[in-house]
């Protein structure tokens, strides 16, 4: 089985304590991308969206490659995850889900 996998942003926080004690000037929310932000990866292919940012992708990555060869994930309902990306300090909250393909 191979399906798509729709990314979306569910959220983009901005950690204030951790800016202000360990960062230079980075107090707003990442920039790159917006709540509700939908992106469609091909499961044959598996390639970044245009406009995706590329620290995102890789942290993001291997999940889409488990869901778009059908796994799934303990915790997460079948075909689902949520999963973060690695920015300590302008972390982003991103939905996985596989679109099954149609039956024909």
């Amino acid at each position: 089985m191979v399906a798509d996998v729709k990314i979306t942003v569910l959220k983009r926080l901005l950690i204030e304590d951790a800016c202000e004690e360990y960062g230079e000037g980075n107090k707003v929310a990442c920039q790159r991308v917006t709540e509700g932000d939908e992106f469609i990866v091909s499961g044959t292919s598996i390639e970044m969206p245009e406009g995706f940012c590329s620290w995102a992708w890789h942290d993001i990555h291997s999940y889409l490659v488990t869901l778009a060869r059908g796994g799934n994930f303990v915790g997460a309902k079948p075909g689902k995850t949520v999963v973060a990306c690695a920015d300590g300090f302008r972390p982003v909250i991103f939905a996985l889900e596989r679109i099954e393909p149609a039956q024909s």
